[in-house]
């Protein structure tokens, strides 16, 4: 059986003793259709003992490499001097070449739809599992990876990025300040109206201001803050890093012989750390004085008795163990702020998925941290 082109041809003469396979003409991807139809035609894998005449091969390129490799089978190439003494070693090469490029390729495996919807449900799950791990164990090294930069560069003032650490701190900390007490106010009018009027009920309206000093002392001012810093703050870290990483600017850096962590992540995270205990700080302040306006023109407790309820009945504990959650809230919102800019590939589309998922990550994140840390506070009598 064979098959002849103008430009390329293949010839297997199945009569001889050995089979042999005459391969001739130019095999380039100008000619691929045609030389892939005539390959085509040819019973593939050839019989072990068939030999191989490439004495007449033209010009070649990987595309007609493929279709030779292929024809050939894996096993020829790696003894083609043998095989195939006529062939030059720069096109020996090309063919090894193709044809260990061409081994490591797989084909997609084409998924069967069995109909079972539990066990389409429970695969989904899996899937999902398997990457929410694979996800805490980026964090995870990124976070090492974070402190050794930190630890690295501490002592070496030299490497401090002060002008950059300063930007950051005013974007994430001074710019936020009005809607941080803004919002920290107006839950705390809200907290307090909600208060009196159950506990009017009872004729103790004046616990109110209990409720208001100790709620947001321990819990919303802190948690409030660090929730608005991962819906403003991780999206903008994201969104800076992706869009530099898209455009391929942090491969930049690296070619400058810079370290990326340490001129884009650390000023992030050492920013937040010094911003979010300041926001939580006003936060606090914030929403007792909304209580306090809402006692003083709906409860008839003036701001002077106000006070000395705080003074009296609140320790200033409660503000130390609700302030001391601040930094690791800061910390873990500027890290997944800051890895999932790095996980950004060179899209658009990328840019705003990354965005939206390091949000998610961090409320999450800090609303798991502030549970557990409120049932070791309670068991601790804290």
């Amino acid at each position: 059986m064979s098959t002849s082109m103008a430009t390329g041809s293949a010839q297997l003469d199945a009569t001889a003793t050995p089979p042999c396979l005459r391969v001739a003409g130019d095999w380039t991807l100008a000619h691929y259709a045609e030389l892939e139809r005539a390959v085509g035609l040819i019973k593939t894998p050839l019989r072990g003992d068939t030999t191989v005449d490439l004495d007449q091969l033209g010009s070649l390129d990987t595309a007609g490499a493929s279709l030779l490799v292929g024809l050939l089978g894996a096993a020829r190439l790696g003894d083609l001097a043998h095989a195939a003494p006529g062939i030059t070693a720069a096109r020996r090469a090309l063919l090894q070449t193709v044809g260990t490029a061409l081994a490591g390729c797989r084909e997609p495996t084409r998924k069967t739809h069995q109909g079972n919807a539990v066990t389409d449900l429970l695969a989904r799950i899996g899937a999902a599992m398997e990457a929410v791990w694979q996800q805490q164990l980026a964090l995870l090294g990124f976070v090492g990876l974070t402190l050794q930069t930190l630890a690295q560069t501490l002592w070496r003032p030299r490497r401090w990025r002060v002008t950059s650490l300063a930007a950051h701190i005013e974007q994430t900390g001074l710019d936020a300040v009005p809607i941080v007490v803004l919002l920290t106010f107006m839950v705390g009018a809200v907290v307090a109206f909600l208060g009196s009027t159950i506990l009017a009920d009872f004729g103790a309206t004046i616990y109110t201001v209990n409720l208001v000093a100790f709620s947001f002392m321990r819990e919303f001012g802190v948690l409030l803050t660090a929730i608005l810093m991962a819906g403003r703050t991780a999206s903008a870290f994201t969104a800076q890093i992706g869009s530099m990483k898209a455009n391929e600017e942090i491969d930049a850096i690296r070619a400058l012989g810079l370290d990326p962590m340490e001129l884009l992540v650390l000023p992030r995270v050492l920013a937040l750390l010094i911003s979010l205990p300041m926001l939580a700080f006003l936060a606090t302040m914030a929403g007792i004085i909304g209580g306090g306006v809402v006692c003083a023109l709906v409860l008839d407790i003036s701001p002077i008795m106000f006070v000395n309820v705080v003074k009296t009945n609140i320790g200033v504990e409660h503000f130390l163990v609700g302030i001391a959650k601040a930094p690791v809230f800061a910390f873990l919102i500027a890290v997944i702020g800051c890895l999932e800019g790095f996980k950004v590939t060179g899209s658009a589309e990328s840019v705003g998925e990354h965005t939206t998922s390091s949000v998610v990550q961090c409320i999450f994140v800090v609303i798991l941290i502030d549970a557990v840390a409120a049932l070791f506070y309670m068991e601790m009598g804290w």
